[in-house]
């Protein structure tokens, strides 16, 4: 008898989404911070005009630092070009430095008018910034006032957040409750150690910030939180990933209804989708993957590569690799002889006279010797990032040429400065006495006009640098004069360096690129005529091998400013008749390290090598002992390099290469165009 009773099926539950179960917050990924700061723009422009269609008011909450550049651009672009009004829109800024008056170059005021607020249409008294003037005893009241004022514009639509290597948030630093409120906080020694570059030194960094409290952050409809580099990858991994922690300010965004983290594919590169995305599932296995999953594994496993076994491969989640790819021993195989086959002593090239059998042939070993030009951002970022190699190819006979993009000369500090004007004012006492210094010039007719004005010119350039010199305040941008000075010190640094390394003053190309010559940290937009210089050097010297700095972790963005300028001028060369026989390597060094599934060339050196590349290092003595501008690692330049390059040759050799002193490596660019200007 079949009963008519209805069978009850149990309803499907869904499939969890492992990378839903991973990335606890919402993460967008662009291939650049280009991409991601117009996406962001977008995103508030479509809000504002949403509010400004229904009579509303649109309440934005904004952040400052070199993170969010990049969409008020975008935005001042809108307002320009396509008519975006901000009639509608009140802002609320996350926090300014206590004491701090907002004229001074360091003030947030001054940050947001000089970026947003005096380029739009928003109305003075619709922008608010926490108030670094006041006396101490009103700023309780302040911050009050400041709640209230969120709450009178009906609260916050759009939160903008950097995050800083602490994890905080606004100026909330580790500790920081989640209930807490707009505030008055003492700065957490990493945090000034990350804004030194900012006042010309830590010693000038406030000790305290009025700051949004994590509750008020989260209090907002909407959280945007951003993250462009590899130096941000860490944090970015442990806020998204990791358990949420009052030492982690930004793992709180973990238990918002409606918070998106944004990113360049740097930032992104310690998340689980990008550092090992064969756990989070199924995979395409191309051959970086491979690479990746097989140096992971041996790495994790602490073994070398060729004694990795089917076993390991199962246990450790990479069972699609090994049905894919297999047996072990294959996939190792083909592993091992790729990283075998980036070694070489011959960056330029082997020429046909010191081949061996047996020798794995690189591109354009036909031409030898070849021209070679090296984009070093700073005058020492040569010998920092590659000197090994540098000296590799002046000794190998090669045509090394070498192009310092920037001055430099912001990173001098005040004291060398006046030393180099004494020792001029001393010179020009000693060897030119009543004459002045004009009788070292070319001979002249006894009273010329030309001594005359040498002698007076002189006497007045020198005066006015020690005179600027002895009464600048902290934090203030040098005079020209100084700023002339200061770029000296770095040529001649620059030069000692390189000559050092075999490479004559002839072949140096000081290009002073105008976004640079700003006297502060702040720099130009990349403009017209730095692509052009970069473009013109290119096709004066033809060379057959480029190396530009492909580090984007540079703290004030020189670097990728530098690199964008260099592949940009690439691409407008790229029809020329030389540039079919030029590879572009990228290097890196000062702040990051290539990984060693990404290394295509890997350059060894010998004990001596090291000890002539730390020797050139040393002739960059403005630099030594104390950088101006150190970045968050607190290591000397030379003493990074020796460090990262000793861990990449020990990587090597525990991967079971062959054991060397250090490496430096390259990747090779392939004309991509995810970091052109």
């Amino acid at each position: 008898m079949i009963s008519d009773q209805k069978v009850r099926v149990a309803p499907e539950r869904p499939t969890p989404d492992p990378l839903a179960q991973r990335e606890r917050i919402p993460v967008r990924v662009y291939p650049h911070s280009t991409q991601a700061s117009k996406a962001v723009a977008g995103q508030i422009a479509d809000l504002i005009r949403q509010r400004a269609a229904e009579g509303r008011n649109c309440v934005l909450g904004l952040a400052t630092g070199n993170t969010p550049v990049g969409i008020y651009d975008e935005l001042v672009r809108l307002h320009r070009e396509e008519g975006l009004s901000f009639a509608n829109v009140i802002t609320f800024n996350l926090d300014e430095y206590y004491p701090m008056q907002p004229g001074e170059l360091q003030s947030y005021v001054r940050f947001m008018r000089e970026h947003l607020f005096d380029l739009v249409d928003i109305a003075p008294g619709n922008w608010h910034v926490p108030d670094g003037t006041l006396p101490i005893e009103q700023v309780a009241d302040f911050c009050a006032w400041y709640e209230e004022q969120i709450t009178k514009a009906g609260g916050i639509d759009i939160q903008l957040l950097g995050v800083g290597r602490t994890g905080h948030i606004g100026f909330n630093e580790p500790g920081s409750s989640e209930q807490s409120r707009t505030r008055l906080i003492t700065l957490d020694r990493v945090t000034r150690i990350d804004a030194a570059s900012d006042f010309f030194g830590q010693e000038h960094v406030p000790r305290r910030a009025i700051t949004m409290g994590v509750g008020t952050i989260l209090g907002a409809r909407q959280l945007i939180m951003l993250a462009f580099g590899e130096h941000k990858a860490p944090i970015i991994a442990r806020s998204v990933e990791g358990e949420i922690s009052a030492t982690i300010a930004a793992s709180f965004l973990q238990e918002h209804p409606n918070a998106q983290v944004v990113l360049d594919e740097a930032a992104a590169d310690s998340l689980t989708r990008y550092k090992s995305p064969w756990l989070l599932g199924p995979v395409e296995w191309d051959e970086a993957k491979v690479r990746k999953a097989v140096i992971w594994l041996a790495r994790k496993l602490d073994k070398a590569i060729l004694k990795l076994t089917d076993h390991d491969y199962n246990e450790e989640g990479l069972q699609d690799l090994l049905a894919d790819r297999g047996p072990a021993y294959d996939i190792n195989l083909k592993v091992f002889r790729h990283l075998q086959s980036t070694i070489t002593g011959w960056p330029g090239g082997k020429p046909a006279h010191a081949k061996r059998p047996g020798d794995h042939a690189r591109s354009r070993d036909d031409i030898f010797p070849k021209r070679v030009l090296i984009f070093s951002p700073h005058p020492d970022d040569d010998v920092i990032s590659m000197g090994g190699t540098l000296i590799r190819l002046a000794d190998q006979g090669h045509e090394v040429h070498v192009a310092y993009q920037t001055s430099g000369n912001i990173a001098v500090f005040d004291d060398d400065a006046i030393r180099f004007a004494d020792f001029v004012a001393e010179f020009n006492t000693h060897f030119g006495g009543e004459k002045g210094v004009s009788h070292l010039l070319p001979e002249r007719p006894e009273g010329c006009f030309a001594q005359k004005v040498a002698d007076t010119f002189f006497a007045s350039f020198f005066a006015s640098i020690e005179d600027a010199l002895r009464n600048k305040k902290p934090g203030q941008v040098d005079s020209p004069a100084v700023q002339t000075i200061k770029g000296m010190i770095r040529r001649g640094e620059a030069r000692a360096a390189t000559r050092s390394c075999g490479v004559p003053d002839s072949r140096l190309h000081f290009m002073d690129m105008p976004f640079y010559e700003t006297g502060r940290v702040k720099k130009k937009p990349l403009g017209e005529d730095d692509i052009a210089m970069v473009v013109e050097l290119l096709r004066k010297v033809r060379p057959h091998q480029i190396y530009a700095a492909g580090d984007l972790s540079d703290p004030h963005g020189t670097h990728r400013v530098c690199l964008n300028a260099v592949l940009t001028a690439c691409h407008r060369c790229e029809r020329d008749d030389w540039f079919g026989e030029c590879e572009v390597w990228l290097y890196r060094g000062a702040w990051h390290e290539w990984g060693p599934h990404e290394i295509e060339m890997a350059v060894p050196l010998s004990p001596s090598e090291v000890d002539r590349k730390r020797t050139a290092i040393f002739k960059h003595q403005s630099q030594k002992d104390r950088a101006l501008f150190p970045g968050p690692d607190m290591r000397e330049f030379w003493k990074r390099a020796e460090d990262r390059n000793r861990d990449t040759a020990q990587l090597y050799d525990k991967l079971g290469l062959p054991e060397f002193e250090a490496i430096e490596g390259f990747v090779r660019w392939q004309g991509d165009t995810k970091v052109l200007w």
